[in-house]
Order: C-alpha cells, then sequence, then structure tokens
C-alpha cells in the first residue's frame, strides 16, 4: 500500500486513491460562482498535481496518471496560483468564434437571466440567419464566458409558498393516481395502477387498485368506493387535469368526458382541477402517493387483485389511517369520526358507461380494441368507413351499430395481441332454423325421413343444430336424390348423427359413383385385338436348351 512518508506503491494500483475528495479552489480576484465549469476543472487539476509532487511522485507518473504530456506537469509545477490565474485570464481574452454576437446575447442574459443556452442557441439562429454553423457545446462556452465577463449569474426564479390554513370539516378531498412494479412469484414483475383519496381535515385516506389503466368508467366507480368507505360525500374535490375526467381546459373553462359529466351532475360535489405541472397546489394526495409506494408496496409480492385490495384495507385500518398524522400529530381515525358529521349523505350509485366512441371495423369484420382484436359477427363490415359503437359494461364488450342497435357481446381480454373469436359470428343466420331444416330436406327423396334425421341431431347437439345443418347444406348441392337417399340410409343404419361425418360418407358414395362411371366408359381403340387375346402363344422346351449347353 502506499505510505505517504515514502512515495512507493504496488504497480497496477491507484496511487491516489484519495483523489475524490473536494478541493477547495481559494483564488485571488477570482468568482467561483461565475467560473465556468471548464475553468474549475483545471483548477482542481492544478491543485492535485502539486499535491502529488509534494506526496513524492515524478512529473512523468503524474502525466500518465492525468494522460498529459510531461511537459505540460512540469509547466504547471513552475507556476504559482497567481501565474495560472493570469494564464486562465488570457486564455479567456482570446479571440472567440462567436465575438461578433456579444451584445446581443449580453443583452438577453441582463433581461433574462435564467435563459438556457439551448434557448440562447435558438435566438441567435432566429435573429441571424447567417448565423455559422456551430455545436452546441460551443455556444454553451461562450454563454458561459459572457455571464462571466459581464457578471451575469443564473438566477431561477423562486416561487414563494406559504403555509395553508386548515379547512373546515368535509370541505375538500384530494384525489390523485399512482403505479407501481410490484414483484410476482415467479420474479418477474406486474404494473398495477391505483386510485387515492384523502380527506384534506381528517386525513382520512382512501385506495383501490386495478391492473390496467384507468378509465373514465372506473374512475367513476372508484369515487363510489371511496364514499361508500367514508360513509359520506366532500363539499369540493381537487384533482390533476388527468385525461380520463378532463377534455381539455381554456383559463378555466373546463370540457368533462362524457362519462365523468353525467356521473358528477348526480352527485353534489364541487370540482376543483389545479393548474397544469402544479403538483403543490395538492400537497396532501401527493404525499398519501408516495406513502402508499414506500410503505405499502415496497416489498409487498402480487397475487392477485383482490388480494391486493383486501390487503390494501387492511392497511389502511391497521397503519394509513390508525398512526397519528406527522403534522397533525393526530389519528386520521379519531379526526374522521368528527369529520364524517360534517360530509353530504351518500346513497349508493350504479355508474354506467356513457361515452360513446366509435371503432373502424375492418374488412374481416374485426375491430381493434386496447391492442386486441375482437371478431363481430359476419356482414357486419359494409365497406370503407364502416364504424361501430362500442361500450363497457363489467368487463363485457358491447358493440352497437351507428343507431345504438345491438350487435354482439364479447368478454374483454386482459392479455395483448389476442384474437377474440366467436363461432356463433360465423353463424349464417340470415335464415331460421325451420327454413334451414325445410331446405335440407328437399336434398332427398324421403323428406319426412331426412327431417327426422336432422331432429334427431337437434336432440344431441341442441346449441349446435344450426352449425350441423351449415355443414350438410354445404355438400348437398353436389349430389344427386339417389346419393343423398344413400348417404342418409348409410347414417340411420350406422348412428351418424353429426354434420360432418353425413359429409365424409356423401363424399365417398360421391367417389364410387365416379369409379363406377370410369369403368362403365371404357372403350378399346381395335375390335381385332379380342381374337389375339385367346391365342396361346408357342412354348419352347427346355430339355433343348440342356442338350445344347451339356452336349
Amino acid at each position: 500500500m502506499y505510505d505517504q512518508g515514502n512515495g512507493f506503491c504496488p504497480m497496477g494500483q491507484n496511487p491516489f486513491p484519495w483523489e475524490s475528495q473536494f478541493i477547495t479552489v481559494i483564488s485571488v480576484g477570482i468568482n467561483t460562482n461565475l467560473m465556468t465549469k471548464k475553468d474549475l476543472n483545471l483548477w482542481i487539476m492544478y491543485h492535485l498535481i502539486h499535491k502529488y509532487d509534494r506526496l513524492g511522485f515524478s512529473s512523468e507518473r503524474i502525466a500518465r496518471y492525468f494522460g498529459l504530456d510531461g511537459r505540460t506537469i512540469r509547466k504547471y509545477l513552475a507556476m504559482s496560483e497567481q501565474d495560472f490565474e493570469q494564464c486562465l485570464i488570457s486564455r479567456g481574452k482570446r479571440e472567440k468564434l462567436l465575438s461578433f454576437y456579444e451584445d446581443f446575447v449580453k443583452q438577453k442574459l441582463s433581461e433574462f437571466q435564467d435563459t438556457s443556452t439551448a434557448q440562447m442557441h435558438d435566438w441567435l439562429k432566429e435573429h441571424y440567419p447567417d448565423f455559422p454553423d456551430v455545436t452546441t457545446k460551443t455556444v454553451y462556452n461562450f454563454v458561459m464566458y459572457v455571464r462571466q465577463a459581464h457578471n451575469i449569474p443564473i438566477v431561477k426564479p423562486i416561487r414563494e409558498y406559504s403555509p395553508v390554513e386548515e379547512l373546515p370539516y368535509g370541505e375538500q378531498a384530494q384525489v390523485d393516481f399512482g403505479e407501481y412494479n410490484m414483484r410476482q412469484s415467479d420474479g418477474t414483475r406486474k404494473k398495477i395502477k391505483f386510485f387515492a383519496m384523502v380527506l384534506s381535515r381528517s386525513r382520512m385516506k382512501f385506495i383501490w387498485f386495478l391492473d390496467k389503466p384507468f378509465t373514465a368508467q372506473t374512475v367513476c366507480q372508484s369515487h363510489e368506493k371511496a364514499f361508500a368507505f367514508f360513509g359520506g360525500i366532500p363539499n369540493t374535490i381537487v384533482y390533476d387535469q388527468d385525461r380520463t375526467m378532463l377534455v381539455d381546459e381554456n383559463l378555466g373553462d373546463l370540457i368533462l368526458t362524457t362519462t365523468f359529466k353525467q356521473y358528477t351532475k348526480s352527485r353534489s360535489f364541487v370540482l376543483h382541477f389545479c393548474r397544469k405541472s402544479d403538483p403543490e397546489s395538492k400537497g396532501k394526495i401527493e404525499n398519501v402517493i408516495q406513502y402508499v409506494k414506500k410503505n405499502f408496496l415496497y416489498n409487498r409480492p402480487y397475487y392477485d387483485m383482490e388480494a391486493l385490495n383486501t390487503e390494501a384495507i387492511a392497511w389502511l385500518g391497521r397503519t394509513a389511517n390508525c398512526l397519528p398524522h406527522n403534522f397533525t400529530k393526530k389519528s386520521p381515525e379519531s379526526e374522521f369520526l368528527v369529520e364524517q358529521e360534517f360530509l353530504k349523505p351518500y346513497t349508493p350509485l350504479i355508474v354506467q358507461n356513457m361515452e360513446i366512441k366509435t371503432y373502424t371495423v375492418r374488412k374481416d369484420n374485426t375491430i381493434a380494441f386496447r391492442s386486441n382484436f375482437y371478431e363481430l359477427p359476419r356482414g357486419t363490415h359494409k365497406g370503407a368507413g364502416t364504424q361501430v359503437i362500442v361500450k363497457e359494461y363489467d368487463n363485457i364488450l358491447s358493440v352497437y351499430n351507428l343507431q345504438d342497435v345491438p350487435i354482439c357481446n364479447c368478454p374483454i381480454s386482459v392479455l395483448k395481441g389476442q384474437k377474440i373469436t366467436n363461432t356463433n359470428h360465423r353463424r349464417d343466420t340470415s335464415k331460421t332454423l325451420n327454413e334451414m331444416i325445410n331446405l335440407a330436406a328437399n336434398y332427398f327423396t324421403q323428406k319426412e325421413q331426412a327431417i327426422s334425421y336432422v331432429m334427431r341431431i337437434r336432440e344431441i347437439h341442441p346449441r349446435y343444430t344450426r352449425d350441423h345443418l351449415q355443414v350438410m347444406l354445404k355438400v348437398l348441392p353436389m349430389s344427386d336424390h339417389a346419393t343423398s337417399d344413400k348417404t342418409l340410409d348409410f347414417c340411420l343404419l350406422n348412428e351418424l348423427f353429426n354434420g360432418h361425418e353425413f359429409e365424409q360418407v356423401l363424399h365417398v358414395h360421391l367417389l364410387e359413383n365416379q369409379t363406377s362411371v370410369k369403368q362403365n366408359t371404357i372403350k378399346l381403340l381395335n375390335n381385332g385385338n379380342l381374337d389375339k387375346a385367346v391365342q396361346t402363344p408357342q412354348t419352347s422346351n427346355l430339355q433343348d436348351y440342356e442338350n445344347i449347353i451339356n452336349p
């Protein structure tokens, strides 16, 4: 190890383990507040070089450590602090590439001291069309030079805060949303989102978790759960400008989403939306969001949403609403006993989705909804631009046409990249079942027997009778009455009451008919060949060959 007394250090080890310690720069006539980062680094390097020299290291070794030439190290060692300071000052007085724009930069910095370098770069290009093509680092160095030369420090605006008086009981609640990545049993992460509401006076809290993004409908449902938990409704609720509740805001004119607007009309609380990028105006709920993340969710394993919401209610009872609040020094539960008397009465309300969302129907009769494709009945697509209305009811996707006539219902999938199909959508529903039975019976000679066969299928497969009939009607037009009757007899004899089995038997009989037709139509090219067919060919005596080979 290195010894400051003898200056030895094993090869391959850092000879300066104390290099990361802060070095105070004391220089006469230099204002470190206006000093550029580059100048400050040079001063630190200058003092480190002299320090390592006093500890006995050679200039060559110091040069290798700093990545400099040995002559540069020796030049710095020969300089006093005053000499090095004059070296930096003279370097700053060199002709700048952007010197022509110094007055403009000075004027802008004097008027707006918090101007960033990026903003100044844009102003220079805007006011000077012939501004040279330089890097942002060059502009940064020049702006810092102007600040130092004209004593224009960076002054950022400071927002003044004052304590807020405690609101009356029952006057206000604050709402916000949060999200967190929880660890599952298999080691993977699960992103969950949660709704939080806190009563401003008592600090009584409520949270509710979801495993999917909040919508206008689930936001309204969250309010209902919170009001049921508190047993009442506050006079005013404070919100962020969230897209699930607010479409737009223009100088106080609020445009609410359809579902949230309909919901607030049925409730008697006043809406208060904070300004954009102003979380300080609802600090109580901001603290609750962090409290939930750092106390309840931290290192908690995820199993399912029902278990998580049950655990959250238990946590509220034993910790969040039970322990004394850091500011009021009172338990939220004890304060809530007083505040509950000032809340407006609560009666349960069923939240319905009032949003009207139109989706374009693709040519394969599907719609894209939340990264999944949902199949619609055949014939829904009626050309380019066909649209349908989509509504959500308890994890069920209800599809309507533009006249608000129901088309179908599909279960909403929590996965992504899936195609949710329904075989019922592929059925031909233009004809009634009785019409299909009579149509199939017309392909047989014995219609009563055919109807009896179909009714037997209906007894065995009551929910899929239409599907079996569609299979039969697909193949029956390819045969004549004789083949259809033969197929029907075979199916009845062998108790094959299935549309696909009927199809296979019919195909076999059709193939037999084609084979027999080919055999009956064989014709000889030359009738004279029939005489040759009855002739017996001459044969040789094997003994003759034996005598020739073995005389």
